[in-house]
């Protein structure tokens, strides 16, 4: 039996293995375009290669600041007097990293700023950070009455665990003076986040001291499940979800106690049975980028999440051997799907759309959905029904995590409306048409003599 089990490790290791390798050779740029299905947008991400990049639908750069953000982040215009073409982004690392740092973890990070369209810093944050660095990772976030949310990490000892320091995870408002007005650590709500007491012991007792990992931070939003009465989702509560722990939640932002929350545990997921929705919600595995779908677009009030199908959870949740990753639209009230995209949704194989971390989904006004596919750099819109109609392959590569490797791997790409730029930017709108896979070959000289 503990052979069996050994066996079926390597199998699932192997085939995990397989659905995660990609061609050494391959188209880059914007691939396919249809721009009466697409909604027309400009996209902005930083790439590896310590780059931030705003780019149209035909994959022209439109402008770039030479700084990476964790991710970069477009700052709507209203929260800041209508300027336009404003960013977050990491401005400058620590000096002398801890040894626990890395490109999932805030810990090289010193100091964040706000650019503006030009690339002059307007605002930034770090001296003043808990001491005295920013340690931000994975969001940042303007809020109406001026201050700035940030994700953080804190590296310190908590009672109970087996690691000597936990890469805790900190949020703090920021006022743009830069004091902090507000803080919550999650290690303080750790009974709250609906771990069993058999979870909790793995918990504590985890070697990897990034043990939570909360990978977005984002305000609920106007919504109207608030306008209904309903006081856990306030506008200004906020959406977490962690990587590791598989569940999303909502902290009142008032008391900092947990107000909502889906996972850790839920039903396993089916490949083999049709994808019928609605239907309850099922495992979430390492998911990325959960937030309220804001209110005037298609389906708002729903929860969206990348759900990356990533080695997680504690203990971990089973993969599926040919399954791939999925973007998943809930009602947070039922706890319903309500509509998921997977690769079958375009008629592929489920392992043709998977990214083990990293990772993001919007939606657009006009109900299609931006997805990025951050483990290979590609970035593509579907409608409704699943029908990818833009399609974007980023030519910009850097270091990747761990190694020496190099890669075009994307955290987060988001879109950004055409009247976000400076009037006057210009912008592209040409249909691309892709030839067949079949037909599409690299031409080689023929050095054949007669």
């Amino acid at each position: 039996m503990h052979a069996m089990r050994k066996t079926l490790a390597l199998s699932v290791a192997l085939v995990s293995t397989a659905i995660a390798a990609a061609p050494s050779v391959y188209p880059t740029g914007v691939t396919l375009y249809d721009p009466a299905k697409a909604h027309n947008t400009y996209v902005i991400f930083s790439a590896p290669d310590q780059q931030t990049r705003l780019i149209d639908m035909n994959g022209n750069l439109v402008r770039s600041w030479d700084k990476a953000g964790f991710p970069a982040t477009p700052i709507d215009p209203r929260l800041i007097g209508g300027k336009r073409g404003h960013i977050f982004v990491q401005l400058e690392a620590v000096a002398e990293p801890s040894k626990l740092a890395s490109a999932g973890n805030g810990l090289r990070n010193r100091t964040i700023g706000e650019l503006d369209w030009n690339g002059e810093a307007v605002w930034q944050w770090g001296a003043q950070a808990p001491g005295g660095a920013a340690h931000q990772h994975h969001d940042q976030r303007r809020l109406a009455n001026g201050n700035t949310l940030v994700l953080a990490n804190k590296l310190h000892p908590v009672p109970g665990f087996a690691v000597p320091e936990v890469i805790d995870d900190a949020i703090y408002e920021v006022d743009p003076e830069g004091n902090v007005v507000w803080s919550w650590t999650a290690s303080e709500h750790l009974e709250e986040f609906g771990f069993t007491p058999e979870q909790l012991e793995l918990v504590r007792a985890s070697k990897n001291p990034d043990v939570l990992h909360i990978n977005n931070l984002a305000s609920v939003g106007p919504n109207t499940w608030f306008d209904g009465g309903d006081q856990r989702f306030h506008p200004e509560n906020l959406v977490i979800d962690s990587r590791e722990g598989n569940f999303i939640a909502i902290i009142d932002k008032a008391t900092g106690k947990v107000a909502w929350r889906l996972g850790p545990d839920l039903p396993p997921l089916d490949w083999r049975a049709p994808a019928k929705v609605p239907r309850p919600a099922d495992q979430f595995i390492g998911q990325h980028d959960a937030h309220i779908i804001p209110a005037g677009l298609p389906g708002a009030g729903n929860l969206l999440v990348f759900d990356n199908q990533g080695e997680a959870g504690y203990p971990r949740a089973p993969l599926g051997l040919l399954s791939g990753s999925r973007v998943l639209e809930i009602d947070p009230i039922k706890g319903e799907i309500v509509w998921q995209y997977t690769a079958a949704d375009s008629a592929q194989p489920g392992w043709a759309f998977y990214s083990a971390f990293i990772s993001s989904a919007r939606r657009l006004p006009n109900g299609n959905t931006l997805i990025d596919e951050g483990k290979f750099g590609r970035v593509f819109q579907v409608t409704p029904t699943g029908e990818i109609v833009w399609e974007y392959v980023s030519p910009y590569f850097g270091k990747a995590p761990g190694g020496n490797a190099r890669s075009n791997w994307i955290y987060r790409a988001l879109p950004v409306p055409y009247d976000w730029v400076p009037e006057g930017t210009p912008r592209s709108e040409r249909a691309v048409v892709p030839p067949a896979p079949e037909s599409f070959h690299v031409v080689q000289e023929d050095t054949r003599h007669d």
